[in-house]
């Protein structure tokens, strides 16, 4: 199936929705130019108004398509649950707000507009980071020394990697950097955690090489590790931070 281009996504969304759209906004590595290769980095926030029972069935033959196509799900939140929920996903409010791109606005709709102020970033990574963490050790211990299912997990995982490691750039008061690369480097001089598994996972992603049957099973050990180390220097960061 032909991948959607972001112009006929936003066309078929203005269709299906109708006077309920509010907003269709790109974000993630494709919105920072941060791009891997073959791999999709398209994540599309879709903001409405409302739900209309009537129009569900359009909607949900666009959300379908969409992701067919090899891309993402589609975000789909409305403009109340856009609002408040930034204190329980204070880390993807604030990914939103540094790097993305509108691809549409309603007349009269400001995307930032009226969200309050971030929650608490510190809780929310401490969770997140912990919940990555078991689930890189129940990956590890099941998939023994299966070098597909190791790759599968690695790149499978690196995005949520990534998103924490941001929010602990700015848990310390710093700008993350966008490239990937880069910011690997600079959780790594904040916290003495090994990145290098972790800018390995990133260039396979990036150029679909690095990671072999044989060498992906000890990589995941070297980034479980990394999570972990990662986790317990989050741990013992300042409340005040």
């Amino acid at each position: 199936m032909a991948t959607m281009t972001l112009e006929q996504l936003v066309a078929q969304l203005r269709a299906a929705h109708g006077d309920a759209l509010a907003a269709v906004v790109l974000y993630g590595s494709a919105a920072r130019g941060d791009t891997h290769g073959t791999h999709s980095d398209r994540n599309v926030l879709v903001v409405v108004r409302e739900f209309v029972s009537e129009r569900l069935g359009p909607v949900a033959a666009v959300t379908r398509s969409w992701s067919e196509g090899g891309d993402p799900a589609l975000l789909t939140l409305t403009v109340a649950e856009w609002m408040s929920s930034v204190d329980v996903f204070a880390i993807e409010h604030a990914d939103v707000q540094q790097h993305h791109r509108l691809l549409y606005s309603a007349a009269g709709f400001a995307l930032f507009a009226g969200v309050p102020a971030g929650g608490d970033m510190r809780r929310q990574l401490e969770y997140e980071a912990m919940a990555l963490l078991l689930r890189l050790r129940a990956a590890l211990l099941g998939s023994g020394r299966d070098g597909k299912q190791a790759t599968a997990v690695l790149t499978g995982s690196v995005g949520s990697v990534l998103a924490l490691f941001r929010a602990a750039v700015r848990l310390g008061g710093a700008e993350p950097f966008g490239d990937s690369d880069a910011l690997c480097k600079q959780v790594a001089a904040a916290s003495g955690v090994d990145v290098t598994p972790f800018l390995l996972v990133v260039a396979h992603r990036r150029t679909g090489v690095g990671l072999t049957a044989k060498s992906a099973p000890g990589v995941l050990e070297q980034y479980h590790r990394g999570v972990q180390q990662f986790v317990a220097w989050v741990d013992a960061l300042p409340t005040s931070v």
